[in-house]
């Protein structure tokens, strides 16, 4: 069979059409990003935003919490159990006077300064905190004792002695006596007088 020449009008329309195709979804140039691939790098941007700003948050908490540390005095880093069974962090007297009195419940001594150190907590409570540290026995003995002669003062129930080792406390009737900085002004066996002047000279 003889093929015949498409008509000229045919083949015009024909090269038309095809163009207007290629038209419609051109190739992209040379070195520059589709639309999915200026999606990818915005989202790949934006973890890495992400990731810098939790680093960031992460090291300011970090140095906040060392700036912390470093505001509270050594002498505060000790823990305890109150007498009603709660928990006692030294920080908390961090910032104010105070008096930490080592006892044990049999000591002759303690018990005839316990009016001298309830006056203290009366007169100057308000300016000085009066912490009385219970040792040297078990913590029935130490609880029954203060709770049935000593009122108006924080009690501490430090039967394992952890208190008393961390202040280096030996023997009872004993003081610490603190400044408002963490400093010891007064320490040891302190008569009446002497513990008298050291608060009411904190107190001001």
């Amino acid at each position: 069979m003889t093929r015949r020449p498409l008509p000229a009008a045919l083949a015009l329309a024909t090269a038309l059409a095809l163009s207007g195709c290629a038209a419609d979804d051109p190739a992209p140039a040379a070195g520059t990003a589709t639309a999915d691939e200026m999606a990818s790098d915005t989202a790949t941007d934006d973890m890495a935003d992400e990731d810098m700003s939790e680093e960031d948050m992460s090291e300011e908490e970090m140095a906040e919490d060392d700036m912390a540390t470093e505001a509270v005095p050594a002498v505060y880093d000790f823990a305890a159990t109150t007498l009603d069974g709660e928990e006692f962090d030294g920080a908390s007297l961090a910032g104010s006077p105070a008096v930490l009195w080592f006892w044990a419940p049999w000591c002759p001594t303690c018990i005839m300064q316990i009016p001298a150190v309830t006056g203290l907590a009366e007169e100057y409570g308000d300016d000085v905190a009066v912490v009385g540290v219970g040792g040297l026995d078990d913590a029935s003995a130490i609880s029954e004792m203060a709770e049935e002669n000593i009122a108006g003062i924080t009690h501490l129930v430090d039967d394992a002695g952890e208190v008393w080792q961390h202040f280096g406390m030996t023997q009872q009737s004993t003081f610490v006596v603190l400044d408002a900085d963490g400093e010891i002004v007064a320490e040891g066996v302190l008569t009446e007088p002497e513990l008298e002047s050291a608060v009411a000279d904190l107190a001001g």
